[in-house]
């Protein structure tokens, strides 16, 4: 039953959409293309207080609440006429103390625009790969950055978290806070986040970009690039990604069509150091492409040059204790070229600062992995899409393939996956000790389980 006319509207500053409206479709709509929230309301919140007015109707009309800034981390969408969407994407508000060396982003601010402003008193953020991303998502997540081997997770550098929570209440979080540990690492169970308080580091300038080998020198570069990881100080975090490119003009001629092998790099150190230990792997041979440079941090962006346009894609992972060679042999062989569902293969490698836990208790746990294994593909029925069924399957091989090795899997990197985001797959992105604290924190804050369009925490249940 849809009770949204029966409970009346309280006054917003922002647009409020339903669907039919002239501008419902535009405002649903996000990066994640496979999926879309199409709720009962929509509220396009313009600031704080409409983000608490927005829950507190919701609580009082007993609708679950969505909430989207660019739709990159969606997993499970609000069904037809299901709850309300609190859509953040107009709240872009971002302050910079250049003293204290902090930013405070509002809910709707994209990496790309953080980066700027900080940049412009020569200090950085602790952001992930894609400059379209929403601060506050990524954070939220955990946040595996550029340089997460060197600095660690991007929430454990956050110093205040405002928030509206399930009684429609407008709160700030600060360290030493039970659900200050609990939001940071856990996505949207606990409310809708509206600004984040972070830290800033003094990095000018990155050494780093890609190099781009051939199918003929595919496993060599895996293999050489898993060995040279145990090398490399904390200072350089990188990653390989391997993907067949399709043939069209979009794609660069040197790679067009082929099968390659994408290292990604990024040291923070001088560019003198960095071509000593980036050494060995131009020592595997030519390259179809060479972008290691000295760069302002504010091209960061280009390391990996993610997608921008909007597209359908889900993923699995697995966390791995190691690497070994038979390991990745064997996810060459299930997940590479002659797959028959097209893979995107990504390897990260982690470590470092990642695997000490900070003071705040954040809920990040598998930290003594060593790599991160992503496998993303596209379903549909489109050019490169692939058969849901068969896409899974595929996916399902992989974690079998990687289990020996595995530790569990890193929610943010789990893509997608709609009706099948469930309590189980939840519960494996935490140790069991953090998933009971998580639950019972739920049950304190949102007994009703008002916020489950995400990676879903149950509230506990108790006698």
């Amino acid at each position: 039953m849809d009770t949204t006319t029966t409970q009346p509207l309280p006054a917003f500053t922002g647009p409020v959409l339903r669907p039919g409206d002239a501008a419902y479709d535009e405002e649903v709509s996000g990066f994640q293309a496979a999926y879309t929230h199409r709720p009962a309301l929509v509220v396009g919140a313009a600031d704080a207080e409409d983000v608490r007015a927005a829950v507190a109707y919701a609580g009082a009309a007993g609708l679950p609440v969505a909430v989207q800034a660019t739709g990159h981390g969606l997993s499970a969408a609000a069904g037809d006429g299901e709850g309300v969407l609190i859509s953040t994407r107009r709240m872009t508000g971002v302050r910079i103390d250049p003293e204290a060396r902090t930013a405070r982003v509002e809910a709707g601010v994209r990496a790309g625009a953080l980066i700027e402003a900080a940049a412009a008193h020569r200090l950085a953020p602790l952001n992930g790969s894609s400059p379209s991303v929403g601060v506050v998502g990524y954070t939220l997540g955990g946040g595996v950055g550029l340089l997460a081997r060197q600095f660690g997770y991007a929430a454990e550098h956050v110093r205040a978290v405002e928030m509206v929570t399930a009684d429609g209440e407008l709160r700030r979080l600060e360290p030493g806070e039970p659900l200050f540990g609990a939001v940071l690492g856990s996505g949207g169970n606990f409310g809708v986040v509206t600004a984040l308080e972070l830290d800033l580091l003094p990095v000018r300038t990155l050494y780093g970009g890609q190099l781009v080998f051939g199918a003929p020198h595919v496993e060599e570069a895996l293999e050489t690039w898993r060995r040279w990881c145990a090398e490399v100080p904390e200072a350089l975090t990188s990653s390989v990604t391997l993907l067949g490119l399709p043939d069209i003009p979009q794609v660069p001629e040197p790679m067009r069509g082929r099968y390659i092998a994408s290292v990604r790099v990024a040291f923070n150190g001088p560019e003198e150091e960095g071509e000593r230990l980036v050494a060995p792997l131009r020592a595997l041979g030519p390259r179809l492409k060479d972008e290691l440079r000295t760069m302002p941090y504010a091209e960061c962006g280009t390391i990996h040059s993610d997608p921008e346009e909007p597209h359908p894609y889900t993923a699995t992972n697995a966390l791995l204790s190691e690497l070994t060679p038979g390991a990745a042999r064997d996810l060459l062989a299930v997940a590479g070229p002659d797959s028959p569902v097209p893979c995107v293969v990504d390897v990260r490698h982690l470590g470092g600062a990642l695997r000490e836990r900070g003071p705040h208790g954040i809920a990040v746990d598998h930290r003594e992995a060593e790599f991160a294994v992503r496998i993303i593909s596209m379903p549909g029925t489109g050019p490169g899409a692939s058969d849901p069924e068969a896409l899974r399957a595929r996916h399902a091989l992989v974690r079998e393939t990687l289990a020996p090795w595995t530790l569990g899997h890193s929610l943010t990197f789990l893509y997608g996956d709609g009706e099948h985001a469930d309590e189980d797959q939840t519960r494996e992105g935490y140790a069991p000790e953090t998933y009971a604290r998580l639950a019972a924190l739920k049950a304190e804050h949102d007994p009703d389980n008002l916020f489950r369009f995400n990676r879903n925490v149950r509230p506990a249940r108790h006698g």
